[in-house]
């Protein structure tokens, strides 16, 4: 979110129009500046009154980079499990795991299909909990069996 906030000193009279920022306002932030309004009280009886500014945000709604890299490092990783079953053919397994891990390659596919095969199960990727949970339910929903666990290394 960025924001900005700039002010001038202006006489008493001066009234402000929608979108009258860019004769006060100067710099790369210009078009984010609100205008603030001092109000003189004459020379030697005090300072001003400053009024409370309105400050616009460029994007409501949307972090700032920085607040999504922190959230998404405090979110513990988790592994979604493939594990063997004697239903579901070795190629149905691939196809499924394609479908529903994004990025996944038919290699990557057929190596996890094939240590679930041989070994009773394996770890088909390692997120954060809701996306292992999405993960998990759609391989469910293809009739695979899954789980998933929190990892205890990182992503």
């Amino acid at each position: 979110m960025k924001s900005a906030i700039c002010g001038r000193i202006l006489s008493p009279n001066h009234v402000f129009k929608p979108g009258d920022t860019h004769s006060i306002c100067k710099g790369p932030y210009s078009n984010l500046c609100v205008p603030m309004a001092v109000l003189a009280t004459g020379p030697g009886k005090g300072g001003g009154v400053l009024e409370k500014p309105v400050i616009e945000k460029v994007t409501p709604g949307r972090e700032s980079e920085f607040d999504l890299k922190k959230s998404r490092k405090s979110a513990p990783p988790y592994r979604v499990i493939l594990h063997n079953d004697n239903f579901n053919k070795r190629e149905y397994v691939v196809q499924v795991l394609m479908k529903v891990i994004p990025g996944m390659t038919l290699d990557n596919a057929v190596n996890i299909m094939q240590e679930a095969h041989y070994n009773g199960l394996s770890v088909v990727i390692i997120c954060d909990q809701a996306d292992a949970e999405d993960h998990c339910t759609q391989l469910r929903g293809n009739g695979l069996l899954s789980s998933i666990e929190p990892a205890s290394g990182g992503c």
